[in-house]
């Protein structure tokens, strides 16, 4: 008997070592909106989603728990979370050459062989890796540190005491690596 019961554990554990390292991901979804291999780069993008909020709590955003006890200022309070995760979002995607994130990600991901596989950096990504400069020469960086490049720039608002009627602005004279942030984000330095 007790071999028997041995014999069928073993057949058991055979069976589900067949599985290991293998994943089921399912959906509810029609499959001719949803292929398989689009159903599992889905399910691996959630983790954009996780690395979203987790930015929002902590590192870049830095939401604090507010508490509000009204509806309309519970949905004004995300919506503003949200809001401000987008502006970042969009300027990471059109700072992305600057950045240390594979600007040319799209490519890279048609040489993957599969879904299941990684995409690999891309060969500009490498050589940012390496050399630790862009395509234009200027230092490769992250997110925050240029940020607090961008925010050295400023505008001056200059005026006598004396003659209240008599000011100006000055622009501090930006650096190539302001510039080149600028021109990505479609945004005219002159203020």
């Amino acid at each position: 008997m007790i071999e028997l019961i041995r014999r069928r554990l073993d057949e058991k554990i055979a069976a589900e070592a067949v599985l290991d390292g293998l994943y089921v991901v399912r959906t509810s979804g029609p499959a001719e909106t949803l292929s398989a291999e689009r159903t599992v780069a889905s399910y691996k993008s959630l983790s954009q989603v996780e690395w979203a909020f987790r930015s929002m709590k902590s590192v870049d955003l830095k939401v604090r728990p507010i508490h509000h006890w009204k509806d309309d200022r519970i949905w004004a309070h995300v919506f503003l979370c949200m809001l401000a995760y987008y502006v970042e979002w969009q300027m990471r995607g059109k700072l992305a050459e600057m950045l240390f994130d594979d600007h040319e990600r799209e490519l890279a991901e048609q040489t993957r062989e599969s879904i299941e596989f990684n995409v690999p950096r891309s060969e500009a990504a490498r050589r940012k890796d390496h050399t630790r400069r862009t395509s234009h020469d200027l230092p490769v960086q992250s997110f925050h540190c240029l940020l607090k490049d961008l925010a050295t720039l400023c505008n001056n608002q200059v005026c006598w005491e004396s003659s209240p009627d008599a000011h100006f602005s000055q622009l501090t004279m930006p650096t190539d690596l302001q510039r080149r942030a600028f021109d990505l984000l479609g945004v005219a330095i002159g203020m």
